[in-house]
């Protein structure tokens, strides 16, 4: 079904693990990204560190689909808690993306012409699948985008009451709308790092913190999606 699967991520741990699995040796370097490709599982697997926010993911994710022949995508990755049915450790498996940031109905008045980005439901089946397979604590839910980490109180309630999301994060609607205007599936997986408030804030800006052992967790589920589908 899927010929070649783009696997993404933010930041170098969230994609360390799966490059390392497709040997590690680096394909190409293109517009600052390093794109590593392999055999997964009998699947062709395209994987890149993006950056962080939505241009770096919109360009990256891109690349992944014109350059490499991408026609599935995943990113991989950690995020903020906003829900009260999972806590830190726990994942997000996305079924809607939007902007909780961006004035939605200009955006919408270009193809593909949505306010938000429904998730590939064979990719999500198979991600709740794998979450179950690893014994992960997991939920379906809205995952919500935008350039400015969420570390306060104000700011979560604020986008709470906009538009009620799982989780947030900085690059999932950009490629899910990139990925919407390819035509190509996609999937967002986020392990909790925090609960988007200050005491997130604290923990993942101002200090130096190691956030392997979510990205491990992201990342086996990512693994396993590709075993299955």
């Amino acid at each position: 079904m899927y010929n070649t699967i783009g696997i993404m991520g933010a930041m170098p741990d969230e994609v360390a693990i799966l490059a390392e699995k497709l040997g590690g040796e680096k394909l190409k370097h293109m517009a600052g990204v390093d794109f590593y490709q392999g055999q997964l599982y009998g699947h062709q697997v395209v994987v890149c560190c993006a950056g962080m926010g939505k241009v770096n993911a919109a360009a990256a994710c891109q690349l992944l689909i014109s350059s490499f022949g991408a026609n599935a995508i995943i990113f991989s990755g950690i995020a903020g808690n906003m829900s009260s049915k999972i806590g830190i450790g726990d994942v997000v498996l996305s079924d809607h993306v939007v902007y909780h940031d961006a004035e939605l109905s200009m955006i919408s008045q270009c193809y593909p012409n949505l306010t938000e980005y429904t998730a590939d439901s064979h990719l999500l089946k198979t991600a709740g699948e794998a979450c179950q397979q690893l014994g992960v604590r997991y939920l379906v839910g809205k995952v919500a985008t935008g350039d400015r980490f969420v570390g306060d109180s104000v700011t979560k309630n604020r986008i709470k009451q906009q538009c009620d999301p799982a989780c947030v994060e900085m690059e999932g609607a950009a490629v899910a709308h990139v990925a919407a205007k390819n035509d190509c599936p996609f999937l967002i997986v986020r392990a909790m790092s925090d609960n988007s408030d200050e005491a997130g804030a604290e923990l993942l800006v101002g200090k130096a913190f190691d956030i392997r052992e979510y990205c491990k967790t992201a990342s086996a589920i990512t693994e396993e999606i590709i075993r299955r589908v």
